[in-house]
């Protein structure tokens, strides 16, 4: 039986106080407790948070990770060397050889941060607080597949502190509506290793985020002031700190040719695809199915556009793709439509082309499935439970 998601509540309490509680709360339930710190103006705002609860506990330094994806705005890096430099704090800035999503090339769809055998074309140096190895990292892996395994057992119940907000995301939003107690505390499969996920500013918006910046006087990373003087002025939901090659962020890429030109041209030799992704990733050759061929139906260049990639790669997509047709079956008998998402389960052989072209490597798109239905239940007129009769 599927959990339902809670719909959201807007209180009166001040988030920022209802964080330290949070974090009380946390210190007082594990062992260790560690930031998981990207750089960004979200783990900022956990990372002061959780400095005020340490002293308070007189539990200082605060264990802070860092986990450099090499091609970083170099604000970005000059904000955690400052971060590295305050003495109470521990920072581990780890640059261990990840694997990522490459969404700029079809035949090269991942790229590994720090890559020895790539060392020529690395986008900067190593930082000299480079943490090069970890003895429970295989090179390769992911950060979510290594993430568990930061911490051993012996190490007792960790509590890594994350700067997710529901508002950014309904994927996000949903991690957090599933539970009912505790729900800012996640039991995920890395809990089996005794860590787990906290996500003490789950409440907060990016005006609070800001507003405690300027209120509290914290030091923050002077990419935003970047941001702010190009087209993404005050659009807090699309200012993002992370790596520049994935489905969502190439269509950022212009920011580094713009803003940052000497980063740029190396960012150009180190991955596939980057010039043509900075070119086109935000026209319909990256962003929708909508350019395909008028000989073919959406359902036959899906086929296409999969079989575009190279065969590890091509069966990864086929079954995210399998994994929605199945979804759509599940949820109703009629056939998928060409163009139209179905009302009950969201989905369109158009949507799955774009979701294709995008790769869905990490199968992030079941949330757009259900916006999808929702936007056709309000274009059709009509609820849920009368979609449910009608088409289900």
């Amino acid at each position: 039986m599927k959990k339902k998601i809670r719909k959201k509540e807007y209180l009166s309490q001040n988030v920022y106080e209802e964080t330290l509680k949070r974090i009380r709360y946390i210190y007082d339930s594990f062992d260790k407790v560690v930031v998981s710190f990207s750089g960004g103006k979200d783990s900022t705002a956990v990372l002061n948070c959780a400095l005020v609860v340490a002293k308070e506990r007189n539990r200082l330094p605060l264990e802070v990770v860092f986990f450099d994806e090499e091609a970083i705005h170099p604000p970005t890096i000059e904000y955690v060397a400052r971060v590295a430099e305050n003495k109470d704090i521990d920072l581990h800035w780890y640059c261990l050889e990840t694997k990522h999503r490459n969404a700029c090339s079809n035949e090269e769809p991942f790229w590994y941060t720090w890559d020895k055998t790539k060392k020529d074309v690395w986008v900067r140096d190593l930082p000299k607080q480079a943490i090069t190895e970890h003895k429970n990292f295989k090179k390769g892996q992911s950060f979510q597949e290594f993430s568990p395994f930061l911490y051993d057992r012996a190490d007792g119940r960790i509590a890594m502190l994350t700067g997710i907000r529901t508002q950014e995301s309904l994927r996000r939003y949903q991690v957090i509506a599933r539970k009912k107690n505790d729900h800012y505390i996640n039991s995920s499969s890395e809990a089996k290793q005794n860590q787990y996920r906290c996500y003490p500013i789950y409440d907060w918006s990016s005006e609070d985020v800001w507003l405690a910046t300027a209120k509290f006087k914290w030091d923050y990373n002077r990419t935003y002031d970047v941001f702010n003087q190009t087209k993404l002025f005050n659009d807090y939901l699309h200012q993002r700190v992370c790596p520049p090659y994935g489905e969502e962020p190439l269509r950022g890429l212009w920011l580094y040719a713009e803003c940052f030109p000497e980063m740029w041209y190396k960012m150009l030799y180190r991955v596939a695809g980057v010039a043509t992704a900075w070119r086109y990733g935000n026209t319909e050759l990256y962003s929708s199915a909508k350019s395909k061929p008028d000989h073919l139906t959406y359902e036959k260049y899906l086929h296409v556009i999969i079989d575009s990639y190279e065969d590890k790669s091509k069966n990864d997509v086929k079954k995210s793709i399998n994994k929605y047709i199945k979804a759509h079956k599940r949820k109703t008998k009629q056939p998928i439509k060409e163009e139209e998402s179905h009302p009950v389960s969201g989905v369109s052989w158009k949507w799955l082309c774009s979701v294709s072209i995008r790769g869905d490597f990490k199968g992030r798109q079941s949330s757009a499935m259900n916006s999808n239905a929702i936007k056709q239940q309000e274009k059709l007129g009509i609820t849920l439970d009368e979609a449910l009769i009608k088409y289900k």
